[in-house]
């Protein structure tokens, strides 16, 4: 078999792998992305009562308001830092990220120091991740027990019953994946969204 052959049949060969591999195959994965699960496929996209796109349940975000349950500290401030102006140094780590401090560097002794005091403030009990970032910086999750821990505060800037704000809670407290991995959380996004629609934001 000539050298010519054998060429011509490895390109074809390639030629065909390529295509199944870059052409079919990723544009079949897309297809039943967006026929079997097209809420995951679009970034898990949560909208507001009037319809609006707010973020996605998968990246946390801040609130600032007292009338919002407080998200997880984070080192990169959820990537809403100006990279062109970051005074405060959020994104020296990078878009995700921890801070990579150790537990006795004095930067990050202070930061712990004046988080718990500002919950202190707010008259919430501080918990360990209301104090602490997580590993990532876009934790869209807290933990119930820190949920609770702001309740008195929503329920009284919103002017609800205590009962109110504890039922929200426990239904958009998300269980352990598949009941035994992980722990129970609180989406934040979901949990404010469901207070809106519940007592909207003046």
């Amino acid at each position: 078999m000539s050298f010519a052959r054998e060429a011509g049949r490895a390109i074809r060969s390639t030629l065909v792998l390529w295509v199944i591999t870059a052409l079919i195959y990723p544009l079949v994965m897309v297809a039943f992305g967006q026929i079997a699960f097209p809420f995951q496929a679009n970034g898990s996209i949560l909208t507001n009562t009037q319809g609006q796109p707010v973020g996605s349940a998968l990246i946390g975000q801040p609130f600032t308001s007292d009338r919002y349950f407080n998200s997880r500290p984070s080192i990169t401030n959820y990537s809403t830092a100006n990279p062109t102006n970051d005074e405060a140094g959020v994104l020296k780590t990078g878009i995700s990220g921890a801070s990579n401090l150790a537990p006795s560097n004095p930067d990050l002794l202070k930061r712990v120091q004046e988080t718990t005091t500002q919950l202190k403030q707010a008259e919430i009990q501080p918990t360990t991740d209301l104090v602490y970032t997580s590993g990532s910086g876009l934790d869209p999750h807290i933990t119930p027990e820190a949920a609770r821990a702001q309740a008195t505060r929503i329920s009284g800037v919103r002017r609800l019953q205590p009962n109110q704000v504890e039922l929200l809670i426990v239904q958009n407290t998300e269980g352990r994946f598949l009941g035994i991995f992980g722990e129970p959380g609180v989406n934040v996004l979901k949990l404010n969204l469901a207070l809106d629609a519940l007592n909207p934001a003046s």
